[in-house]
């Protein structure tokens, strides 16, 4: 595999992991009013194709937020208890929203790294016909 092909390699993994962590996030977020509802979280790990000799970035398995979850009081809410508690969730909007923001911005860098090694591929290309 060229140069150039090993870091197109590289961005699309990247692209592929930060697309991935904005859908976990955006999950959070839609059930950030959902009863006992657990922030999920993703982590990333390089790892290396010993055929191409390439680290790329991969998602490991959704982990589910252990901290605790909220108790809200609402007496009249059909999960309610005895003593008119029931478990919300415990997902934070303002992380989320960081965490969103975050890979976002991730994402945008891999596209241009993408979009540059593929103009610097083509440019070369067109160099090598003349």
């Amino acid at each position: 595999m060229s140069e150039f092909g090993q870091a197109l390699s590289v961005t699309a993994s990247g692209l592929r992991a930060q697309a991935k962590r904005l859908v976990h996030v955006s999950e959070n977020i839609s059930n950030a009013d959902t009863p006992g509802y657990r922030r999920k979280t993703v982590s990333f790990q390089a790892v290396r194709d010993l055929a191409t000799d390439v680290s790329e970035v991969r998602v490991n398995k959704a982990k589910l937020d252990r901290s605790e979850l909220e108790q809200i009081y609402d007496p009249n809410h059909p999960l309610a208890d005895e003593t008119g508690h029931y478990m919300g969730s415990n997902v934070d909007l303002m992380m989320e929203i960081a965490d969103a923001r975050e890979a976002q911005r991730t994402y945008d860098a891999n596209l241009k790294m993408f979009d540059q090694t593929r103009q610097m591929s083509s440019s070369l290309m067109d160099l090598l016909r003349r």
